[in-house]
């Protein structure tokens, strides 16, 4: 029995830093709708803050890319199988496995042959519709429920036959409107003086792979503009590393690092952005933030990716929406330090241009964020339901 005659059970996974903040949102929904709710499961310091303390460490789960994931494959089976033996010891009435894609799909299965009759809930799907259509099949027999956060989802899931529901895009919900002007007074930034937002990426290979990039391009974006400030908002989960680059930096110098609890400030304090591709962008699009954004992977699974797997012109989730370049993209080959350099700069000398890009950004994400309730309700009230059935 579960649900109503004791205090629902359950266990939520996460393995990156995304994930972590949808579970620590996820989790602040559940506990509203159900106060007598005991939650557990796996996740980082988001979900730690919501009383959710992980067995293990998530964050050498944070790789992208094919070589990258080969190397780690073993601790991934290791946590796998962790997070399975926990998800037993807690007897769960569901367990949400949120994002990610390797790693949930090996823990749904650690989990199922631990607790075949629990139910296992999907929160945010792989991108089918950008590559790897398979994805959508596989899933379907490793899960019972999809919590979709696109409104073409169960275009895609159902006929594979995964039940889908739309929530709405979480991302658009956590990022409040900031106060840019008291982020400049803070920091002693002159109200007309241009302001680069810098966001390195929020997992080591990324870190590894785009920071120096994006500082040669800062720095050269400075030295065309006098007296612009650079910024950079430092994630918990690469805090150390980043810091570490910044400190003797010459071509940064000066640059304004804060963490996550001046994000939404200083997000609306810039006038453009230079971002690694990721959620990241999503948020600035919601703030209405023109941005340049970069990505690399390691070449054998841009090989790959590029020649067999994607199906999409963008890697953005605003411009695949729009079908347009909202958000300026520079990937691979095209990712090097002038071309960033030069995104950013048809951006700064172009007003009128960056004010038509913000409403429209605005805009494309007022449509992706969906009607009703938050997304974050929305999918506690789902898994909720799902709960009390079993």
């Amino acid at each position: 029995m579960s649900g109503k005659d004791r205090p629902l059970r359950l266990f939520l996974v996460a393995a990156e830093t995304s994930g972590d903040l949808l579970g620590a949102d996820l989790a602040r929904a559940l506990k509203a709708q159900r106060p007598d709710i005991v939650l557990a499961g796996v996740g980082g310091e988001a979900m730690a803050e919501e009383g959710i303390v992980s067995p293990f460490d998530i964050s050498d789960l944070s790789i992208i890319g094919l070589v990258e994931g080969l190397k780690i494959l073993k601790i991934v089976k290791q946590r796998a199988e962790e997070t399975g033996a926990a998800a037993e010891a807690f007897r769960p009435d569901a367990v949400v496995l949120i994002d990610s894609w390797g790693f949930m799909l090996r823990a749904a299965w650690r989990i199922r042959e631990r607790l075949p009759d629990v139910p296992l809930i999907k929160y945010v799907g792989p991108q089918v519709f950008a590559t790897r259509a398979g994805r959508a099949r596989v899933l379907a027999k490793a899960t019972d429920h999809l919590l979709g956060i696109h409104p073409f989802d169960p275009d895609y899931f159902e006929p594979a036959g995964l039940p889908t529901t739309f929530v709405g895009n979480p991302a658009l919900e956590r990022l409040k409107p900031g106060d840019g002007p008291a982020f400049r007074r803070r920091h002693g930034i002159d109200p007309d003086v241009p302001v680069l937002l810098v966001l390195f990426g929020s997992r080591r290979t990324e870190i590894d792979r785009l920071y120096d990039r994006f500082a040669e391009a800062a720095a050269t974006v400075r030295a065309r503009h006098p007296g612009m400030r650079l910024v950079t908002v430092i994630p918990g989960s690469v805090a150390e590393k980043v810091e570490a680059l910044l400190q003797g930096d010459e071509r940064l110098s000066g640059i304004i690092a804060v963490r996550g609890g001046e994000r939404a400030d200083a997000f609306s304090a810039s006038d453009v952005a230079l971002a690694c591709s990721g959620t990241v962008t999503l948020e600035l699009a919601l703030c209405g933030v023109p941005t340049v954004t970069g990505y690399r992977l390691d070449w054998l699974s841009w090989a790959i990716a590029r020649v067999l797997l994607m199906r999409s012109r963008y890697i953005s989730l605003v411009n695949i929406a729009a079908d347009e370049e909202l958000i300026l993209e520079y990937v691979q080959t095209r990712c090097t330090p002038g071309m960033l350099a030069d995104g950013v700069e048809t951006l700064l000398r172009d007003p009128a241009r960056r004010a038509e890009i913000s409403r429209r950004l605005v805009e494309q994400t007022r449509e992706m964020r969906g009607e009703g309730g938050s997304p974050s309700d929305n999918a506690a009230a789902k898994v909720i339901e799902i709960a009390e059935r079993v």
